[in-house]
């Protein structure tokens, strides 16, 4: 790797420059995040169950008594015999962190389509203990865009991150955030997709602090070189 070389001062002087673009970035994002916040919500009127640890539920039921939940959207199809390995990156960030939020009036869990069965399987070969429930029988990945239809496969396109694009898998990745009031009714607060997903992956944010940076430019595609943690 060949860089431009300077001296300490010059180095501190310009790093001192780059500060002043990333409190400028600071500041954008926390004005973004709150933009974020005072979205309008929509009603949940739809009954959605699923399968977990405490049996059936509802999605008011996934909030274990607190009033925010975040769902992400585990690409895991019931024809599967596991979740998908750009899914399983991702996942690798999530240990530890949900009882943190549950501090904070959040409930976090993961939803796939898959059964209950071969996500526990899955879960355990991956070492993961963060809550994760089933959607299979749902329409529930497929109401929020997660998920797609065979013929919506076979057309080749489908709604997805707010747009009709081309698409030929059966699930794609994604976040959901509900909120619940007093009387246990749900409301969809805010969903994002495909690059939106980037704040809950840790790695990518330690990636892009160094020189090569995701170094993903000369790849078939970004992720061509995600491997499940226990096949590098």
């Amino acid at each position: 790797m060949e860089h431009r070389i300077v001296s300490h001062d010059e180095w501190i002087e310009e790093r001192k420059k780059f500060l002043a673009a990333e409190k400028s970035f600071t500041e954008a994002r926390d004005r973004l995040s709150q933009k974020r916040r005072e979205l309008p919500w929509e009603r949940v009127d739809k009954d959605y169950l699923f399968d977990g640890p405490n049996g059936k539920e509802t999605l008011a039921q996934l909030f274990a008594g607190r009033s925010q939940l975040i769902v992400y959207h585990f690409m895991f199809d019931p024809e599967w015999d596991s979740g998908c390995p750009s899914c399983s990156f991702w996942a690798d960030n999530f240990n530890g962190i949900p009882v943190h939020l549950n501090h904070r009036d959040v409930t976090f869990t993961a939803i796939s389509r898959a059964p209950l069965a071969k996500i526990d399987t899955y879960r355990k070969r991956m070492g993961w203990s963060f809550p994760w429930v089933s959607s299979h029988g749902s329409d529930f990945n497929f109401d929020y865009q997660a998920s797609f239809t065979p013929e919506q496969v076979a057309a080749g396109k489908a709604y997805y991150n707010y747009a009709i694009k081309p698409n030929t898998v059966s699930d794609q990745v994604g976040i959901s955030v509900f909120c619940r009031n007093d009387q246990s009714e749900v409301f969809h607060t805010y969903s994002c997709y495909s690059r939106g997903v980037d704040m809950l992956n840790g790695a990518y944010h330690y990636l892009d602090l160094v020189p090569k940076g995701r170094d993903e430019g000369g790849l078939d595609f970004t992720m061509a070189w995600v491997r499940r943690h226990d096949q590098y």
